[in-house]
């Protein structure tokens, strides 16, 4: 025999209520419904009800409503013309006395709890009929017969003993196999229930409809208690914060009673101890899904390995802090405040105390926190008034959040990797608790961080089905334009082998910009950024900070000084940035500096490997060698593949000016390519790798010996193309007697450590220069746009270390970001 419970959703609309009466009349073994009032009903009666208590006649019109509402229910739903009618005749009889009542309130501008009481029984005793009505067998029993509340302390208690006596009397001579041969179905109203002693409607309080499926299934030794609603069980984590949630398969008592306590609002948090007691297992079912398995909860879970099975968390959390030095070491401090707030109504959801005791702190409701603060600061006047203690000290705008899982106690570490996951996420936790039994484990934040906090959190602990990384992506030309094609390309694959998804929730260009939370189409981006929004670097600033999201990456794929002067408030909220941009690291030192303390400090990375050798591993091979106690002493390199190609290219039928155009048609050189050929792009790169080598280094300190006039840097474009083959007779004159030499050009960036400290400064001197090598040199044979890198260490000082390949390419380039990012991915 089973109890199945229907809530509110599940009776509220015509198609609920007929799935509600396919699954019942399913069933071949004997049952029992319990029925929720329909959808919105309850809230709608005391709405209703305090219309009519100010005096409003607007209360007329909202019982109008309910009735018609009903009405429709019926006339859709019950088909047989006799048994709609008898059922609409009884349900207008209920309405004819819940008007009485309303009326009544509205003449003499009074509500007393015996009357909202038996205003708000009215939604399960009207559904009941429905429901029982629908069903084929089914037979309506009056809750209010056989479930017995006591007063006790103000508030209605339930009658154990006396209950589940009743409940046997009346469901006796129907359970067993009369109910399944004669298919009789009792159908009863949750939530209602009658005093023992005035023989008055009470009720069993919020969620009560599942307290009465719950104490009926206790009383009569049920196999399982259904419990139907419109989600599909138990979820790791809100569906509606977490698009990767999924259902919980199967939960201990223990487990599911944390998390309904901790804001899951699956089933309500009684319900669980009558069949606990009993050993009778929960199966939360989906009334829109019945083929869905659901959630079992039981009291023992086979093979259980999971050490966190869910996340859950209540908004609106208010911290109130007890504290003073009178409380270390005397004796009933906490007594007095639980006891003070108890007597209050006011709920505690969570505790906190320094092992020193001269503070504890309390999470509280909102609505209970200045009520909360004033009986508290009563309680203590006396020692507040002597200094002995503080006036309460609350903060709202808070967030709990709580982790639960049995098995927590079995795997060491949860804690430590549960406060690095969120200081990583730039989270921080204002307080926590965990008890002895290691099921739950709860934590305030501010709860601006609520959202990103449960994402990071079920991600880490592998709750998630895949790993996420959010992704900004700035700049949407060459390189960006080929990242975007990589990640889209990628994707499944690495959705499949490796359970990440990168999902990029924002594309700009320097004109537009898109954002989605949930993914945009990288399919589509080319037509969706024709449609997007202006946008500007303020806007491209506020977008991405005020999302929030967990685990982000930044990536900048432009040339922009204003895109990189944004990296350092990205970090400062946890924000990693990979980047192709060499501005950043190339510029002030302080500003550099900076940005990778910020990073290291807040566990997330700074990466700018393309920076210099584009998709070449050098800073990532000279951070290794460094990591591992080498010490570089001398950088040799060609970091321009845009000029290698120039000088590759160079020969008696191709002259200088022309080999520089073919480099731009390429796109091997900058649509200005005076910025090649003046080595400032060289210069950065050498910059950036002596600062990552160790060294301290300003672009200002490097020697610069170049190979064109300074004249030509100057002007207009048009006008350097105009004049670029002045200087091809030099240059052709200069390339006769190198070849004569069996030589070839290289532009040369050098970083040597000098052993005359005092001549330099520095300890090392920078240089670049247009060096002529011959075919023993490493550089003879570097060929199209290639770069070659020599790093000479202490321990590769012999022969040093020698890394070598494309240099340049948008193609490249973007794969180098890519690696950068999957780099971020792997942590």
């Amino acid at each position: 025999m089973k109890v199945m419970k229907f809530g509110g959703t599940s009776v509220g609309s015509v198609e609920s209520i007929l799935s509600l009466k396919k699954i019942v009349e399913a069933e071949k073994d004997s049952v029992i419904v319990v029925v929720s009032a329909l959808g919105g009903i309850t809230d709608k009666l005391i709405a209703t009800s305090q219309l009519a208590l100010n005096g409003d006649e607007i209360w007329k019109d909202e019982f109008d409503a309910m009735q018609s509402r009903h009405h429709e229910m019926v006339n859709t739903v019950i088909t047989d013309t006799a048994k709609r009618t008898t059922l609409l005749a009884t349900l207008d009889e209920l309405f004819e006395q819940l008007r009485s009542i309303y009326y009544g309130v509205f003449l003499i501008h009074d509500l007393s709890p015996k009357t909202q009481a038996a205003i708000v029984s009215y939604g399960e005793r009207l559904s009941s009929h429905i429901v029982a009505t629908l069903i084929e067998g089914g037979r309506r029993f009056n809750s209010r017969d056989f479930i017995k509340t006591v007063r006790k302390q103000g508030k209605n208690v339930l009658d154990t003993e006396l209950t589940a006596k009743l409940v046997k009397e009346a469901f006796g001579s129907v359970c067993g196999d009369s109910m399944a041969t004669n298919r009789i179905v009792p159908v009863v109203p949750g939530f209602i229930s009658r005093d023992r002693d005035t023989g008055e409607t009470t009720n069993l309080g919020r969620g009560g409809s599942d307290y009465t499926a719950a104490i009926i299934a206790a009383a009569l030794d049920a196999d399982v208690l259904e419990i139907w609603t419109d989600v599909d069980g138990f979820m790791t984590a809100d569906p509606r914060v977490i698009k990767t949630a999924y259902t919980i398969n199967e939960l201990s008592y223990v487990e599911a009673m944390e998390l309904c306590n901790f804001g899951a609002k699956v089933v309500y948090p009684p319900t669980i101890y009558p069949v606990c007691v009993k050993n009778i297992p929960i199966k939360v079912k989906n009334t829109f899904n019945p083929e869905h398995p659901g959630t079992l909860i039981k009291q023992k879970i086979e093979n259980d390995r999971k050490p966190i099975k869910g996340i859950s968390s209540i908004k609106g959390t208010t911290l109130i802090t007890v504290t003073g030095l009178s409380m270390v070491g005397v004796i009933g401090v906490n007594r007095r405040i639980f006891s003070t707030l108890a007597e209050n109504g006011i709920s505690v959801f969570m505790v906190s105390q320094a092992s020193s005791e001269n503070s504890t702190s309390i999470g509280v409701r909102d609505e209970d926190a200045d009520r909360a603060v004033e009986v508290l600061n009563m309680e203590f006047s006396k020692e507040i008034v002597t200094g002995a203690m503080f006036p309460m000290h609350a903060e709202s705008g808070l967030a709990t959040i709580a982790i639960v899982g049995e098995n927590m106690k079995h795997t060491p570490g949860i804690a430590g990797k549960l406060f690095g996951t969120l200081g990583r996420s730039g989270i921080s936790v204002i307080a926590c608790a965990q008890g002895a039994s290691e099921t739950n484990i709860s934590f305030v934040v501010d709860a601006k961080f609520l959202r990103k906090a449960l994402n990071v959190l079920h991600d880490s602990f592998f709750l998630s089905e895949y790993k996420v990384l959010n992704l900004f992506i700035c700049g949407i030309g060459t390189v960006g334009g080929n990242l975007i094609e990589q990640i889209n390309s990628q994707y499944k694959q690495l959705k499949e082998t490796r359970q990440l998804k990168l999902k990029v929730v924002g594309i700009a260009s320097s004109k537009k910009a898109i954002f989605n939370r949930d993914g945009i189409d990288l399919r589509t981006y080319k037509t969706l950024m024709e449609q997007a929004e202006p946008s500007n670097i303020v806007r491209l600033k506020e977008e991405i900070i005020g999302m929030n999201i967990f685990n982000s990456v930044f990536v900048d794929c432009t040339a922009s000084a204003d895109v990189a002067a944004l990296y350092q408030d990205f970090l400062d909220h946890n924000i990693s940035v990979v980047t192709a941009n060499k501005i950043a690291a190339s510029g002030p030192y302080a500003d550099y500096h900076k940005l990778k303390k910020t990073a290291l400090q807040r566990g997330i990375k700074f990466l700018f490997e393309t920076n210099v050798g584009a998709g070449l591993p050098i800073i990532g091979t000279i951070n290794d060698l460094l990591n591992s106690g080498d010490k570089i002493l001398r950088i040799e390199a060609v970091l321009s593949g845009t000029l290698n190609y120039i000088f590759n290219t160079l020969s008696s039928s191709v002259p200088f000016s022309e080999t520089v155009r073919l480099a731009k048609e390429k796109g091997y050189a900058e649509p200005d390519p005076r910025i090649d050929l003046c080595g400032k792009d060289v210069i950065r790169k050498l910059v950036i790798l002596t600062r990552e080598a160790g060294y301290k280094v300003e672009q200002e300190d490097v020697e610069k010996h170049l190979f064109m006039p300074d004249s030509f840097f100057e002007g207009s474009l048009d006008e350097f193309w105009k004049n670029l083959p002045q200087l091809d007779a030099d240059f052709e004159a200069r390339r006769k007697v190198l070849e004569a030499e069996g030589k070839r050009w290289r532009f040369v960036a050098k970083m040597e450590k000098d052993n005359d400290e005092q001549a330099t400064g520095m300890g090392f001197k920078t240089s670049v220069s247009l060096e002529a090598v011959d075919q023993h040199h490493p550089f003879y044979g570097l060929e199209g746009s290639n770069n070659i890198v020599l790093l000479t260490t202490e321990r590769y000082k012999e022969y040093p270390m020698l890394i070598q390949g494309y240099g340049a390419g948008a193609s490249v380039t973007a794969a180098g970001v890519f690696a950068n990012i999957m780099s971020i991915a792997n942590i």
